[in-house]
């Protein structure tokens, strides 16, 4: 008997989803990857008010069950595995409350396959006449819809409640009608088998050709099967089916966006602006790395010195032989030769989750797709980019982002170019010999406009390297960039903290 029941958290990007797992988990999670591939699984586990166990997954932001990004093949790949392990006894669904027209597409595509859903419009606080927008909703899909603010901590319990509801009655929370009724042209290809999902067998048909799970004789055998099966046609009539009809029956006006769009559409005109944008940027970026130079001097010294006074004292109460010099050369030297980095992480970390939890990273993704393109990039390899300031590991995992096959590969070998922490010893030593340390037009220090110097030349060769890639790789996938720009908003400072505490906990246990 399973000790807990697994509870899947599914959404947009953009969502809150993340700060609803956060909210819901806590300090009780931990983080690993899915099987087979280096993308991120969070799990958590809470108790529901009757005292049940619930593992929450929170599977990778996602836009449609035809995926763009190799993180929403993965969402495909477990919702197309009825017997896997990790598949969701239950769904919790988060949507953008002032976004939902757009949000309820993968929404209603979930709820084609018959798992038990709580549907959450996130961020209520945010939309006017949010109880009559909760009725259309529950209307317009047949399963409870409930109001929630993860960011205000509103109606947290209330889902919690109705978690066991779900658990109790799921029958309550599964959509008794297909939302999009399957043609009788696709039924004929389809022929699902008894107690089966008509959309569940038209989506493994549909994505056969890339879907873990499937083998190379029952690809063949679905190839046969779809023989004259217009799979794009169907695809865009299905599209467009659930959207017209979402459309119809929400018809959203004017009152009901977010009350903050006008602010952020005003924002935008400076943010991402063909001139002040990407000068806004790089002022931004020199603030973090004078920040990372200067604000990490303190706490460098005191590891350093702590590890040092470790080294001393552990010498004193030990005999002079290899055992010795195995703890404090080996051991003791070699942590402090990683540990004191620590400081520099935490500050890049703690910039750049601030600036993705305002919605600013969204922007220069889009400011820059643009200008990346022409070195054979992405806008989402600006995200890379950045990362590799901290190290090119992570940098490299979220390429994956990156839809067309030539532009991530370009993004994974240039990235490395990109000045990382380890790095920064050499460049400190460099830097301290070379240049005085005298103010510059009285607010900046020399050695950190030198040492930002380092990293723009790092930035330099990336790109250089990007073109020269950009000639010789061939690529036969189309390229482009789906993402939505959040509105701005303050960081939820319990999403900074999560992240950090993270990103530096792999850091030290990994590095």
């Amino acid at each position: 008997m399973k000790e807990s029941t697994t509870i899947g958290l599914f959404g947009n990007p953009n969502s809150g989803k993340s700060s609803l797992f956060n909210l819901l988990t806590g300090l009780n999670q931990r983080t690993g990857n899915f099987p087979g591939v280096t993308v991120d699984k969070k799990k958590g586990k809470f108790l529901t008010p009757e005292k049940r166990s619930i593992e929450l997954i929170d599977f990778p932001g996602t836009y449609s069950l035809f995926p763009n990004s190799s993180d929403e093949r993965l969402v495909i790949d477990i919702l197309t595995q009825p017997s896997l392990k990790d598949y969701p006894e239950g769904i919790i669904y988060v949507a953008d409350a002032s976004q939902l027209e757009r949000h309820l597409l993968l929404a209603t595509q979930i709820m084609d396959l018959k798992i038990p859903m709580i549907f959450c419009l996130n961020m209520s606080d945010l939309v006017a006449n949010v109880g009559q927008l909760e009725k259309k909703v529950a209307s317009l899909l047949s399963i409870p819809a409930i109001s929630i603010s993860s960011r205000k901590n509103e109606n947290i319990d209330k889902l919690k409640v109705h978690l066991d509801g779900l658990l109790n009655q799921p029958e309550k929370y599964i959509r008794s009608a297909s939302f999009y009724p399957i043609s009788d042209s696709d039924l004929s290809v389809i022929r699902p088998e008894e107690n089966e999902s008509p959309y569940l067998k038209k989506l493994i048909l549909h994505h056969s050709e890339w879907l873990s799970h499937i083998s190379e004789n029952n690809k063949r055998k679905f190839n046969q099967q779809a023989a004259g099966w217009n799979n794009i046609a169907s695809q865009i009539d299905e599209t467009l089916n659930r959207c017209l009809t979402i459309e119809s029956h929400l018809g959203l006006n004017p009152d009901q966006a977010s009350s903050n769009s006008p602010i952020t559409e005003k924002i935008d005109r400076v943010i991402t602006h063909r001139f002040w944008g990407p000068l806004i940027f790089f002022v931004l970026m020199a603030f973090v790395f004078q920040s990372i130079y200067a604000w990490s001097e303190a706490p460098m010294g005191w590891i350093e010195s702590g590890f040092s006074w470790l080294g001393e004292m552990v010498a004193m109460i030990t005999p002079d032989n290899w055992f010795r010099s195995l703890l404090v050369d080996g051991v003791i030297a070699g942590l402090g030769g990683v540990l004191v980095f620590i400081p520099q992480i935490t500050i890049l970390f703690l910039i750049i989750t601030i600036l993705e939890e305002i919605g600013y990273m969204s922007r220069a993704v889009f400011m820059f797709d643009g200008i990346m393109r022409k070195f054979g990039l992405n806008g989402r390899s600006i995200v890379s980019l950045v990362s590799s300031g901290a190290c090119a590991i992570p940098a490299i995992m979220a390429a994956r982002t990156i839809t067309n096959q030539k532009e991530r590969l370009i993004t994974i070998m240039v990235s490395p170019l990109i000045s990382c922490s380890a790095r920064i010893p050499v460049y400190t030593v460099l830097v301290g010999f070379v240049v005085a340390p005298v103010k510059v037009w009285g607010i900046f220090n020399s050695q950190g406009l030198a040492f930002m110097g380092l990293y723009l030349l790092g930035i330099v060769g990336s790109l250089v390297a990007a073109l020269f890639f950009k000639k010789i790789l061939k690529s036969t996938g189309r390229s482009h960039l789906m993402m939505e720009l959040p509105i701005y908003r303050p960081p939820l400072w319990k999403n900074v903290v999560f992240q950090i505490k993270e990103k530096v906990g792999t850091f030290i246990i990994e590095a």
